[in-house]
Formats: structure tokens, sequence, C-alpha cells
């Protein structure tokens, strides 16, 4: 069983404090000794560790979203602080369709020397580097969006998100097909340029978020309706990349708990569809929540004392899920402490702890906690600005962090002291620049497209 314990290093129980143990049975180990185990997948790799680098939008690269340097050194910085599986911000597999200014595209094999140092970087400390796969659908802001947004129906945004983001047009079949296979392209590249993964985003209201709920798909063909056709979308997508890159290469999907809007995508519908995807041969279920209408993934307002108590707002639904289905789970959002990462892989809820902010500013903090150090505890604290309307913004907090990957891609460390307001504001203008730069620049293509038809016509 992979939640055996098991290889632990050399280091004596009797060396280490009280605090800095868990007792699971007979046995008492260490908080490093637990999380230094580690994990073979489903597909026969082998995990070092049991820290999982979530994924965070690094919006690193270039105006027309081609790779950059800055990619490679930030995450030779996460290799050498000791995370065991790094997985990248969301690359984004149509270069018409990206979520932000500044996403990586990764199409055609045209970046493939700088693809290859990106996964080398990830490489470099023996760990795994795994490349997350996102089509935004209707989730491209308004100033980015040249042309149509694309979803399964034509459902607009709530009213508080209504005029930032453009009503979409619903996809045709062709469209759908399309997008499917160039997920398993994009993997196919990435496997091809040596990332040792790849990973569905599922989650965070993104295009396979919209096709699982039934608030966003409205469709009456094979796929909409029933669970069964909504999950169909990301089920064809895993089935068209498990084709291209083959059966020992790890594929995971980051998939809602839920997505906690009226007439969503449920808890028990998420069960059904990890099961789904478990029962094909997934290696890796990572589980998060919410969307941009309910960000339950930037700070989960409201949870219960229990679930601050032991730090992962998504522990209840994996204990759930873990009676279901026996695949490796990666539970991400709101742990902090050592001693509650442990406990939760000792109790057997989840197989990778799954952390973002924390190693957006101390990058080192796994190596810390391996080394056994007493009572590691994250850093990491609410970012205020003290004014309530600024600090009630979902961006705000995710606006300090991009700016601390940002001083890491420079090849300087985070700056944990650095005023919330200042990288908000930083990074909006960077945003509307970027946003500028990008529609005009897709424009420009989309006339150059045009002349080329006219002259082959």
């Amino acid at each position: 069983d992979h939640r055996d314990l098991h290889s632990f290093p050399t280091r004596r129980s009797s060396d280490l404090l009280p605090s800095q143990l868990v007792t699971t049975g007979e046995n008492t180990v260490s908080h490093a000794d637990t999380l230094s185990q580690t994990l073979t997948l489903p597909c026969g790799v082998t995990l070092p560790n049991r820290f999982g680098k979530s994924a965070m939008s690094e919006a690193l690269g270039t105006i027309d979203n081609h790779v950059t340097p800055k990619l490679e050194r930030l995450y030779a910085r996460w290799a050498k602080g000791g995370t065991g599986l790094n997985i990248t911000g969301n690359i984004m597999i149509d270069r018409r369709h990206t979520g932000e200014p500044n996403n990586v595209v990764v199409e055609d094999e045209r970046d493939m020397p700088l693809l290859k140092r990106w996964a080398e970087a990830g490489k470099s400390q023996g760990g795994a580097i795994w490349v997350q796969l996102n089509h935004p659908g209707k989730q491209i802001p308004r100033m980015l969006a040249s042309g149509d947004t694309l979803s399964p129906s034509a459902v607009p945004f709530g009213k508080e998100l209504k005029s930032a983001f453009k009503t979409p047009r619903a996809l045709t079949e062709e469209e759908i097909q399309d997008i499917i296979q160039r997920f398993a392209r994009t993997a196919s590249i990435c496997k091809k340029a040596g990332f040792t993964g790849v990973q569905i985003h599922g989650a965070h209201g993104y295009l396979v978020s919209q096709f699982l709920s039934g608030h966003h798909n409205r469709r009456t063909d094979q796929w909409g309706g029933s669970l069964e056709n909504r999950m169909r979308f990301p089920l064809e997508i895993y089935r068209a990349i498990r084709k291209e890159v083959g059966e020992g290469y790890p594929v995971s999907i980051k998939l809602n708990s839920a997505d906690f809007q009226r007439g969503g995508f449920s808890e028990e519908e998420s069960m059904t569809v990890a099961k789904t995807l478990a029962d094909e041969g997934l290696d890796l279920l990572e589980i998060s929540g919410g969307n941009y209408e309910n960000p339950v993934m930037a700070g989960a307002k409201g949870v219960r004392e229990s679930t601050v108590n032991r730090e992962a707002y998504f522990l209840d639904y994996a204990n759930e899920i873990r009676k279901r289905v026996s695949v490796p789970l990666m539970v991400t959002g709101g742990f902090r402490s050592a001693k509650a990462m442990a406990e939760a892989v000792n109790s057997g809820a989840t197989d990778v702890i799954g952390i973002a902010r924390p190693l957006a500013v101390e990058p080192d903090l796994p190596n810390a906690i391996q080394a056994g150090r007493e009572g590691v505890v994250s850093r990491v604290t609410p970012r205020k600005t003290g004014i309530k309307a600024i600090d009630e913004m979902a961006m705000m907090e995710v606006s300090w962090y991009t700016r601390q990957l940002h001083r890491m891609g420079a090849g300087k460390e985070p700056k944990p002291n650095e005023s919330v307001l200042l990288a908000l504001f930083k990074v909006i203008a960077t945003m509307g620049v970027g946003s500028f730069k990008t529609r005009r620049l897709r424009r420009s293509e989309e006339h150059t497209s045009e002349l080329q038809s006219q002259l082959e016509s």
C-alpha cells in the first residue's frame, strides 16, 4: 500500500523533541520522517517526498506567450528548496485563449530549447516537475479577450463579475474535439521536453470545470445534462493524453471538491468524477475548490473552527473520497505547520501535501521540515492593506504572491515585508499594459490571417 510508512531516513526518534513526534499505531515517527517518505504512483514513477507545490500562475512568459529564462530560475529555486513535486502554473493549450497576460502557451515545439531548460531546472535536485495544462474557457478578462470567449453554454458570469468578463459563445462539436486534441498535443510536447508528468486543470472555474458544472453547462447533447455527459469532456481529455504519453507517465487532475454554487458542481458529483478517472488509471488526484465567483481556493472565508485547526480546507472531502478510491491524493489549501502536514499524511487523508503560498515566501520550507527543525510553521499570514474594499478583492493577495514569484524569477529572494498595496498596484498596472499589448497583438495576427486567406482565394 502506498500509504505504508517506509524508507525512513536514519535520524533516530530519540534525538527529537516530543512536539516533533507523531504516534501511528505502535510506531513513533517524526514529522520529518513522515514527510520525507517516497511515494510510488500507479504508473510506477516514485516521488522523492510528500511535498507538492500546487500550481500558481507565474505570468512570466513573454507578451506573445513564449517561455522565458525566468521560469528556469524560479523552478531551480523551488527544486533547491526540497519540494519533491513541482507543478507549473497553468500552461495554455491555445494561443487565442489565455487567462491572463504573459501566460505560457505550448501549441508546438518552437520553444523546445527553453522548455528543456525549464524542465531540467525543475528536476535538478532529483524531484519531479509536472506541467499543468489549461484552457480558460470564458474565464478571460474582458480587457484581454480580443474575440469570442468560449464555454459549454452561453451562460454569463453573475452580476458581480459580469462587467469584467464577456458573455461566452457556446462551443461547437468541432471546437470541443479540437480542444481535446490540443490537451493531448501539449502533453506530448512537454513530455518530449523532459517534464516528468502533466496535470489537467479541472478546478477553479476554467473550461474543464465549466463542463462539469450544471450551472455553467446547459447543453442538451452528449456533453451536457447528466453527470455522465458533463464529465465526458475531462474523461476524453484524459484518454487522449494517456494515448499520447503512454502508461508509464504520470497524468493527474486538479479537481474541485465542489464549486460552492447553487446548481453547480456538488461534492457527490466530484466524488463520482474522481472515481471514474481513478478507474481509468489516473496517477494523482489534487483536491481544491471554488472559482472566481466563489474563490474558496484563495482563502476560504467562513470555514469551520475544526477546519482551521487542521489547517487544510478540503480534508473532510479527502477523508470521504479515500473510502471510494485508492488513487494517491494531494490536498491543497491551508497547510502551514509541519505538525498538521504530518498528521494529514499519517491519518491517510492525503498522500501529498499541496502547498502554494508558503513556497512563494519560503522556498526552503520543505528542506527545513525534512531537516527535523523544531516546530516549523510557515510565516505566511493573510495580507491586508487596512482598506476593506481592497482587502475583500480576491486579486489583492494573489497580486502580492505573484510579485514574490517574479522576484525569484529575477534571481532574487522573496520579500516578506513588501507592501501589499504597492504589489497590487504594480500587478494591476502590469496586467493592464499586458492585456492591451496582447489584445493588439491578437488583432494584428487575425488581420494578417484574413489577408492571407484573401490572397489564397
